[in-house]
């Protein structure tokens, strides 16, 4: 999809109302009957909106993405709306009334900011995302509220708007850039404007080194439904150098405290999967203390402790077998427990957990259920067994059954 104009006539909106919801396997049918009414370029691109719009339903949600339009790297690369709506109350809380949207790619940002009340300015240089991005806002009846220029970035002024959020790009012609140096606009510019501006977010990818985060900043790790999705530095939010983790949907934030690493302990009854904000953010350390548990390798991110305690930053599995790493007994300890589901977990082992779930349950063995942590204990390879603990059991239990994570 190059051109976005024709899709926007009424005879582009009539084939995307025709085509929508068209299964895969149904596409060459239909395209062979619209083609006998319609440009065929016309048709191939109303069939490729309806792919995209039904890929973009799980982060924008059947009824935007609906209406909406997008391209591969728009539905790729824009912001979960959840995520984007978190980010914009924050705004709005803060007071920012009007928010200069740098790289605003197909405008899922500037959405949720609009939806909060607040005045946009999408600015991205490519043709085509700007006009998907003004197409968006018009869908949605945003329009008022959300101005779309294509420009560079790095020439615009945004001294007239109360806020500034950028959202570099992050992959070039090779995929991934993971030097920051490397987004385009680079880190270093984004942070100059943000420092320019009375308040400012930029999003950047989850996995940046702390070292790289400025000192005037306030880092923020956000996950969303367990998945780590963005890092966002805060710039006049917030307490400069402070760090925090925010699990959605809620959402739950776990401010850090500067605490030292957990003492290393041996593996207590329960064992914690923090969250991967939590782990992203470096806070392992602010759940340990919460749970009174401590680590079980210097190395690795999984916390032990002796006591059930509820918490939402990390998952709680109760441990009844520690064994060390050896593929025979844990085949033999599964047909013993009448095994049928299993869910393996890795953390510090280069054993793949498909590999060794089709080693050790070829077959069900039974009902019963149980989860594996293939991990380091003191530095030593093991294996611990157990089974989520608490209220959410049951539910965890039959989310994992037959797979593998």
């Amino acid at each position: 999809m190059n051109d976005l104009a024709p899709l926007l006539t009424p005879e582009g909106r009539a084939l995307l109302d025709a085509v929508r919801g068209t299964d895969p396997a149904d596409e060459l049918a239909v395209a062979t009957r619209l083609r006998r009414e319609h440009p065929a370029e016309l048709v191939s691109a109303a069939l490729g909106q309806a792919r995209l719009r039904q890929r973009a339903a799980a982060k924008f949600g059947a009824s935007d993405a609906g209406r909406m339009f997008f391209t591969p790297n728009g539905v790729e690369q824009s912001t979960r709306a959840s995520v984007a709506g978190y980010r914009a109350a924050r705004m709005k809380a803060l007071g920012v009334t009007s928010v200069a949207d740098l790289c605003c790619g197909i405008g899922g940002d500037a959405i949720a900011l609009a939806r909060a009340g607040i005045r946009v300015l999408a600015v991205d240089r490519d043709p085509l995302t700007a006009a998907v991005a003004r197409a968006n806002a018009d869908a949605l009846g945003l329009a008022d509220l959300v101005e779309v220029r294509e420009a560079d970035v790095t020439d615009v002024d945004t001294s007239g708007y109360d806020a500034v959020f950028v959202d570099p790009a992050r992959r070039g012609g090779r995929g991934r850039i993971f030097d920051p140096e490397g987004y385009s606009p680079p880190l270093s510019w984004a942070i100059g404007a943000a420092l320019a501006a009375p308040r400012a977010a930029l999003k950047i990818a989850p996995g940046v080194p702390h070292e790289a985060i400025p000192a005037e900043a306030e880092a923020e790790w956000i996950s969303d439904g367990g998945d780590v999705k963005e890092a966002v530095l805060w710039f006049g939010a917030g307490e400069p150098g402070a760090v925090r983790a925010t699990l959605l949907p809620g959402p739950r934030t776990l401010l850090g405290a500067g605490l030292p690493d957990p003492a290393v302990r041996q593996v207590g009854r329960y064992l914690y999967e923090p969250d991967g904000a939590v782990i992203r953010a470096h806070l392992v350390a602010d759940v340990a203390r919460e749970l009174d548990g401590g680590l079980i390798d210097e190395t690795i991110a999984y916390v032990t402790a002796d006591e059930l305690r509820p918490t939402p930053y990390a998952s709680a599995y109760e441990i009844s077998d520690r064994l060390p790493f050896n593929v025979k007994k844990l085949k033999a300890l599964l047909r013993e427990r009448e095994v049928g589901i299993l869910t393996v977990k890795k953390r510090g082992s280069a054993v793949e957990p498909e590999e060794l779930r089709k080693k050790v349950l070829p077959k069900p063995q039974g009902r019963n259920s149980v989860t594996v942590f293939l991990t380091r204990v003191a530095g030593a390879p093991t294996m611990l067994v157990g089974a989520p603990a608490g209220p959410a059991a049951g539910s965890v239990a039959a989310v994992t059954a037959g797979g593998a994570s």
